[in-house]
């Protein structure tokens, strides 16, 4: 089964909307197609922008991170340093958290340093892909 690290934009479009590619990775999770992995950063910073942002929906977060097996990586501060060799030093722990959780993929909506660096890609091993490319790389071949 495919390993997805999910960054906290992934997670905050679930959580907010019921419909998108991002949503479809939550109930992958539920149906046991992939593990979804986050770290306490990861929850933190969605629970946090989701309080600014969109109090409404901390309750279906809650209920996301109880209803979904989420598999957890916490990097060490080592980890995270190395990791921000190859990225902004703000997504260093992301990126150091997805290659402790030997993850398949990295999934998020970030952009402006995540997705397209190739460094980054190089250093996890693994590529670095919005949800909708992640859902459809998933889908089973025609």
């Amino acid at each position: 089964m495919k390993r997805l690290f999910i960054d906290s934009s992934v997670l905050f479009s679930a959580a907010y909307s019921t419909r998108g590619y991002a949503r479809e990775l939550i109930l992958m999770a539920v149906r046991e197609e992939v593990i979804l992995v986050v770290s306490p950063l990861v929850l933190d910073e969605t629970r946090r922008n989701l309080a600014e942002s969109a109090p409404e929906t901390l309750d279906l977060l809650d209920l996301l991170v109880k209803a979904i097996p989420f598999e957890y990586a916490n990097p060490t501060k080592a980890e995270v340093l190395s990791a921000a060799q190859n990225v902004a030093l703000k997504d260093a722990p992301i990126l150091a958290a997805a290659k402790k959780a030997q993850a398949d993929l990295l999934v998020t909506h970030d952009k402006k340093h995540l997705l397209g660096n190739s460094k980054a890609d190089v250093y996890l091993g693994a590529r670095i892909v919005n949800p909708k490319d992640a859902v459809e790389s998933l889908k089973p071949s025609a």
